[in-house]
């Protein structure tokens, strides 16, 4: 049996051990290039600003491609296609709050952070307040959003492997999981920022590339004709018109429709309070180069983000059959490496086999790059943060926080790891979501405030990041993911603990909607019931940091 990919033709293969075998290959071949960039990149990491900012040697285009490689993450590429593969329009809704919060990092965010802090975003909050009770607040959240982003990129990790290789065991999953969280403890170990950064480069280009390349080949299924494309999915859907609409994931009831407005708020903020983004700024030599990052990142991941809707409605109209129970199993972690076997010819075909592991391998050199990101934001944020300034009062040495740091990779990676493993039902994309809404909800007002607020203060800072991180972080736990939301047609269990648990007393799945403007207002209510003042020359010297520069490295 043969068939064709854009007019090639391809012999059926005859055994599935070939396929695997070419899997194994393309997955080792990403992580020996990973690995041999790291390995490069630790021969020039030798000072605290090579590894906490890779030396401020990155130009703009580079870092707004390090930018891209950090933001599209495993949730992205696997959970966001997956969401409109099983949601049609309302999947596509992350789409655009993704992308939209480019907007408020740009206009609010990137340029006066960079010029106003150092390694961390505890720097910018801390330099005119007291240091010890907010830079202890800063990398308590820090080290939060990021372990809820860890565990999305390694329960996307599980699904895939497990698929590519043909292997459907729980331990088999585990075990991956494993070998992800060791490898991010290695990059981060290693390389430190300069080659995280090259890493998420490289993978940024490999990652537009293999998109871009079942974009067209989707498109061609239907001539080009994006109609045809959304007719298709719609009628394979088996949900007809509706597919198409809003209302089919959000709008059946009042408090699905609440749930959505909370979800896009959380997404068009959360960026420019994720921690393992603020970093990124700190890696260029000026502000106008922190500029153009933003720019260039935008362009790239607003063309990734496009590119969604392709592979999302593609695998609703092009996957049928055990391939489609498969993504709906997964929660729609496998709709891109599916579609991406079924354009080249589907199941059993060579064609099939090699896209399906060309496109996994660089669904895999994603997860690894953002595990390396976030990780190394989070070790740096305690040596940085907690070791340096809270711990040694400003007297570490340079040397003695990057050993610091790379003791807390392993205990992070390790942290990642245990929680990720009983986290695998969950659909990648809404652990994301959760960690924008406690980027939104507890680190945001207190750099807002203390950018523009004269009278912001220590009590303000405290009261806007403890009272935005818990109360998102609570209201999750009452929500109906982690308990109370009953069972699917087949059985399975649609929340975190078992169905004979149910403490869900808070209606919405996503909590920014109550969580984010709590973080605002008892940051407005620490900073007013308090007897301190900030320092008005303090705040003019930010002011002029934030917008000169000038200082900003001592």
């Amino acid at each position: 049996m043969s068939t064709s990919l854009a007019g090639i033709t391809f012999v059926q293969a005859s055994s599935s051990d070939d396929h695997q075998a070419l899997t194994a290959t393309l997955f080792l071949l990403v992580v020996l290039l990973t690995v041999g960039i790291t390995f490069w990149a630790s021969r020039n990491t030798k000072t605290a600003a090579d590894y906490y900012a890779g030396g401020r040697s990155f130009s703009g285009v580079q870092n707004g491609f390090a930018i891209g490689g950090d933001y599209m993450s495993a949730a992205s590429f696997l959970g966001i296609s997956g969401a409109i593969a099983l949601s049609g329009y309302d999947g596509f809704l992350y789409s655009i709050g993704f992308l939209v919060a480019w907007l408020v990092a740009l206009l609010l965010v990137a340029e006066l952070l960079r010029n106003s802090g150092r390694f961390t975003m505890a720097d910018q909050l801390a330099y005119r307040m007291r240091q010890t009770p907010v830079r202890t607040a800063a990398a308590t959240s820090t080290i939060v959003v990021s372990i809820f982003y860890l565990l999305a990129q390694m329960v996307g990790a599980g699904a895939l492997v497990s698929l590519l290789l043909g292997v459907d065991s729980q331990t088999a999953k585990n075990l991956t999981i494993v070998a992800v969280g060791i490898l991010m403890i290695f990059y981060v170990v290693i390389g430190g920022m300069k080659g995280t950064t090259w890493v998420q480069i490289v993978k940024a280009v490999l990652l537009m590339g293999g998109t871009i390349l079942i974009s067209v080949l989707v498109l061609a299924k239907f001539g080009f004709n994006v109609s045809e494309l959304l007719g298709q999915a719609a009628q394979n859907s088996g949900k007809g018109s509706a597919f198409l609409e809003p209302g089919l994931k959000y709008g059946a009831t009042t408090t699905s429709k609440i749930d959505f407005i909370s979800l896009g708020i959380a997404l068009v903020l959360g960026t420019a309070g994720l921690p393992h983004i603020l970093v990124r700024f700190y890696t260029v030599p000026t502000a106008r180069q922190a500029r153009q990052s933003v720019l260039w990142a935008i362009g790239i991941i607003g063309s990734f983000y496009l590119l969604t809707l392709i592979l999302g409605f593609g695998a609703a109209a092009l996957v049928t059959g055990d391939a489609k129970q498969r993504i709906i199993d997964s929660g729609g972690n496998l709709a891109s490496p599916l579609l991406a076997e079924a354009v080249g010819g589907g199941p059993g075909t060579t064609g099939g086999a090699v896209l399906l592991a060309l496109i996994s391998a660089v669904a895999f050199a994603t997860i690894l790059a953002v595990v390396a990101g976030l990780t190394l934001t989070s070790a740096s944020s305690v040596a940085h943060d907690l070791y340096a300034s809270v711990w040694k009062k400003g007297k570490a040495s340079g040397a003695d926080e990057i050993k610091v740091a790379r003791i807390s990779a392993f205990v992070i990676g390790g942290i990642a790891i245990a929680l990720a493993i009983p986290g695998q039902s969950l659909n990648v994309a809404f652990l994301v979501a959760l960690a924008f809404a406690v980027a939104a909800s507890a680190n945001l007002p207190a750099l807002l405030f203390n950018l523009f607020w004269k009278r912001f203060n220590t009590r303000g800072v405290l009261w806007s990041i403890y009272g935005g991180l818990i109360s998102s972080v609570g209201l999750v736990i009452f929500s109906p993911i982690v308990s109370g939301k009953g069972v699917d047609a087949t059985g399975k269990n649609l929340s975190l603990l078992p169905t004979s648990v149910d403490i869900s007393w808070f209606p919405l799945e996503n909590p920014g909607i109550v969580s984010i403007p709590l973080g605002f207002l008892l940051g407005y209510l620490g900073t007013i019931t308090s007897k301190e003042r900030s320092s008005e020359d303090r705040f003019a010297e930010l002011e002029v940091r934030s917008l000169t520069g000038a200082g900003s490295e001592k």
